[in-house]
């Protein structure tokens, strides 16, 4: 069994992929198998969220690729900005994991959610999809990572780092 306790930052060459649903991508201690089938144990930093694209190093030196896999979900798109916002506040007010794309809103598949956002006017599909919900405002060096590099910072979603602007 392959042993995965770090994270590798290195652009080293792939040796494995460890295909796997956000549920499991959400846990810390975790026992799966590669896409080569090889059996694996992920103990990672408790808080940790795995991100398709990031790249985890084994205890043996391979470095894994994580890919998000897809999953049943349901996408959210409405008439306009105002409409989005409202399903928007509404998915959190019920502490839904919500992934947020340009014009839509994509969340597990639950056809609770799904009927209360036809009645705020919604427009709502099921597919297939890998899912990656935002983190949260409090979350510690889980955010969308690739969005932060983009800003220069490189630690995650952590609320002090969000004040990027000059006064």
């Amino acid at each position: 069994m392959i042993l995965i306790q770090k994270r590798c930052e290195t652009h080293a060459a792939l040796n494995e992929q460890l295909v796997l649903p956000f549920e499991q991508r959400s846990k810390s201690r975790l026992r799966t198998r590669l896409a080569s089938g090889e059996e694996a144990g992920v103990f990672i930093e408790r808080g940790t969220i795995l991100r398709g694209g990031d790249l985890l190093l084994a205890e043996d030196g391979r470095v894994v690729q994580v890919i998000a896999a897809e999953e049943r979900v349901m996408q959210a798109t409405c008439a306009d900005a105002h409409a989005l916002a409202c399903a928007a506040y509404h998915l959190g007010n019920r502490h839904v994991a919500v992934e947020i794309g340009p014009g839509w809103l994509r969340f597990m598949a639950d056809h609770v959610l799904r009927d209360m956002l036809l009645g705020l006017g919604a427009q709502v599909t099921e597919l297939n999809a890998p899912f990656e919900p935002e983190a949260g405002a409090y979350a510690h060096g889980i955010g969308h990572r690739h969005d932060f590099e983009k800003q220069g910072n490189v630690a995650g979603g952590i609320i002090h780092q969000y004040s990027n602007r000059k006064a």
